[in-house]
């Protein structure tokens, strides 16, 4: 009872500060719900991006579509929850096919550039259907994803849920921030079957969209999911930032910067309230009903004035008659004449004490039940994010993981400041990275994963209780983890002085890479992948190698980081058939031809990273020609023609010795063999690579051949004391390893 009341107390205020949208707003479209920040009609809609015109479709049904990226909208639904699923708008989306030879194969897709709008990661998949279909999209960032469908002869016939590569149909995941793309087709072969597409498409209704023919039934137009937020030149405006002390319990605020985009804010309505965020007071308890009912209740007693006075009190009766007005009704109430003062004065010292007691005592029920639904949701997320089957791993004599640490919420709150926007590392398309110190002062990274598929949650566990293992210093160290919020929080090693893509692109000018540090760092990563494919307890491919997911210490020495996409396998595996994901310009051709990833589709990436560090280049240029604007054909191409010393970069230059230069050079060449069969191994890579540096400290070199043969001895011996792991079959295994940023 003392809690209801404390909760009416603090709804009323609620209330009386509440902001609504004028009623003479158009609240649908046909069977479409348009709430506020999207609107239909002047003074309705936040800004231009939410304006929603309701027109009549060819058989005259109501049809909203949004204005500015000109697209049909399906449904508009908001975040839930304290750590926000993102809002979402479904819309129908225009499909790309060709069904000859003759005309363009490419497609732009611009409609979301410099909207509030992104094509959401974790709710659409790419699409190619056709026979011998290769298929691709190349975002604005140059991130660059696609799949090939084999042909079956005679099938024309395709299921959705059955799309994975073949009958005639192939599916893939679409890279992060997604809002302006170009889809391309590339048939293998002519297509006598019917025609060749390639679409963006909610995943779910594909999978339950059943039999496609493709030779009669191309579809036009496909659900697709965009993720959208306020732009913060709007969000000052916006209701929810007026003063409002109980508003701010049931609404939730959080920006998103992505590079390249503006500043956005996403809301959502707290655990226990529902409703919309983007009006103050638009977030309601499931009583509010009542409450607002209460609030709007007509006043009997105002209406007949001296209502009561009908009513008189029995013969020499001194007491008097008021009106009381209550829901639905009113009432008369007798007024007894005033007692003595000193009784006055008792009545109203016991019923202050009484209320303060009250207040007090409601005050406690409240934090005490607050309390045990936090400790109980707690528990809930712990067991759903796996926490008991990690706690039998770490009790396991076998898991040998007694150095990775379980933290409690609690302790990273405090150790992000609540996850400060002013802690933010970086951001990527699995998670936001914060900056941290915890209560011993150590410094760390925290790294709050997005929402894990619930399915995979043994998977992930165990690849947590993999990485926990890896022990070398030129990777990055995974400390421990949170289990008990909504989604995984990671706590890793601070690694304080930034990428590798900075220094070489010249991004950190107060420390350029020297000759020696750019041999040295390049003998670091090699010897990382090395231990990864090689003298790890369970081989792991990193998959995603790139300057970018190089980090530097603070003595500038390497780290590998960023193991979102990698995969552990068997120690009898090969490689791994897995959907093409990875970055443009680093990706290995004969992966994206096989969808078949070996340990040589790592040395690829890493040859395009030793190419950066020998020219200061990028991967993906739009400075240089057509032709040359992948750094690895660029590369090649200069060395065949013997223009290798014209594109070496100048301090690489004037520092190296010109055939270490050329021993590197050719180790990079070797590394970028479009037959992977034909790349060099990361154990003969960072052999190389250390003989390079070691022969760089011997005098009088060409003098003496003796010593050289010696220190050449010595490295095999140094290298050989980790064998490598060599088997003979192949695996569809596809686990992730853990969420990256």
């Amino acid at each position: 009872m003392v809690f209801q009341i404390l909760w009416l107390l603090c709804s009323i205020f609620d209330a009386i500060s509440g902001q609504s949208i004028s009623s003479s707003c158009q609240a649908s479209c046909g069977n479409v719900s348009i709430p506020y920040p999207f609107g239909i009609g002047p003074s309705c809609y936040l800004d231009h991006w939410f304006e929603v015109v309701c027109n009549n479709d060819s058989s005259g049904s109501p049809k909203p579509v949004l204005r500015s990226p000109n697209l049909e909208v399906l449904n508009i639904s908001f975040g839930v929850g304290i750590y926000l699923r993102s809002s979402t708008v479904r819309v129908n989306y225009p499909t790309f096919s060709i069904c000859t030879t003759n005309g363009s194969n490419k497609k732009q897709n611009e409609v979301l550039a410099k909207s509030p709008f992104i094509f959401s990661q974790s709710e659409n998949q790419f699409i190619a259907m056709g026979c011998n279909n290769s298929a691709s999209i190349k975002s604005s960032d140059g991130s660059f994803i696609g799949c090939m469908s084999n042909c079956d002869s005679g099938y024309k016939v395709i299921n959705g849920s059955s799309c994975y590569g073949t009958n005639n149909c192939c599916q893939t995941t679409i890279p992060s921030y997604l809002d302006a793309f170009e889809t391309s087709i590339d048939p293998t072969s002519n297509n006598t079957q019917g025609c060749n597409s390639a679409f963006l498409v909610e995943e779910g209704w594909f999978q339950k969209r059943g039999s496609i023919n493709t030779s009669s039934n191309i579809m036009s137009y496909v659900p697709v999911v965009l993720e959208w937020g306020i732009f913060d030149t709007s969000f000052n405006s916006l209701p929810t930032t007026k003063d409002a002390s109980f508003a701010k319990i049931t609404y939730n605020c959080t920006e998103s910067s992505v590079s390249g985009r503006n500043t956005t804010f996403t809301c959502s309505c707290n655990n226990g309230f529902e409703g919309n965020p983007y009006l103050l007071g638009g977030c309601q308890d499931t009583n509010r009903a009542y409450l607002l009912n209460y609030m709007s209740d007509i006043n009997e007693c105002d209406r007949i004035p001296n209502r009561c006075n009908s009513f008189n009190g029995s013969a020499g009766s001194t007491s008097t008659r008021y009106c009381e007005n209550t829901y639905g009704s009113f009432s008369c109430q007798v007024v007894d004449p005033p007692k003595p003062q000193v009784g006055a004065i008792t009545l109203g010292t016991s019923s202050s004490l009484g209320l303060f007691v009250l207040l007090v005592g409601g005050w406690w029920s409240y934090k005490v039940v607050k309390k045990r639904k936090m400790i109980k949701q707690k528990n809930m997320f712990f067991k759903r994010n796996g926490g008991l089957l990690l706690q039998q791993q770490l009790s396991s004599h076998e898991a040998n993981v007694e150095n990775i640490r379980l933290f409690n919420s609690k302790d990273l709150e405090k150790a992000t400041d609540r996850f400060n926007m002013n802690r933010i590392l970086g951001q990527g398309g699995q998670g936001t990275v914060y900056k941290g110190m915890l209560a011993d002062g150590r410094i760390v990274a925290v790294k709050k994963s997005r929402v894990i598929d619930e399915a995979k949650l043994e998977e992930f566990i165990n690849e947590v209780v993999v990485l926990s293992q890896i022990n070398h210093r030129n990777v990055v160290k995974l400390i421990g983890c949170c289990l008990e919020t909504e989604v995984p929080l990671l706590v890793y090693e601070y690694v304080p002085n930034g990428t590798l893509f900075q220094y070489v692109n010249g991004q950190v000018e107060e420390i350029p890479l020297t000759w020696d540090m750019r041999l040295r760092i390049a003998t670091e990563i090699a010897g990382a992948l090395f231990y990864l494919h090689s003298a790890a307890s369970t081989p792991i491919y990193h998959r995603d190698i790139k300057s970018t997911n190089i980090l530097l210490d603070d003595k500038y020495r390497a780290k590998v980081a960023d193991f979102g996409t990698s995969r552990t396998i068997a120690v009898d595996q090969t490689h791994l058939t897995t959907l093409v994901h990875g970055t443009f310009g680093y990706l290995d051709p004969e992966y994206f031809q096989s969808s078949q990833f070996t340990e040589k589709s790592d040395v690829y990436s890493f040859g395009v990273v030793l190419a950066e560090l020998l020219t200061g280049e990028k991967a993906i240029s739009s400075t240089r020609t057509q032709e040359s604007r992948s750094l690895a054909t660029y590369f090649i191409q200069s060395m065949e023609e013997n223009n290798l010393f014209d594109i070496i970069d100048s301090r690489v230059l004037n520092e190296g010795k010109k055939e270490d230069i050329i021993t590197v050079a050719n180790l990079a060449k070797r590394c970028l063999n479009l037959n992977g069969k034909k790349r060099p191994t990361m154990k003969e890579v960072a052999m190389e690579l250390e003989a390079v540096q070691m022969l760089q400290k011997v005098p009088n070199l060409q003098q003496n051949y003796e010593e050289l043969q010696y220190v050449q001895a010595e490295i095999n011996d140094l290298w050989d004391v980790v064998p490598t792991s060599t088997v003979p079959t192949s695996s569809a295994d596809d686990r992730p390893l853990l969420f990256s940023q």
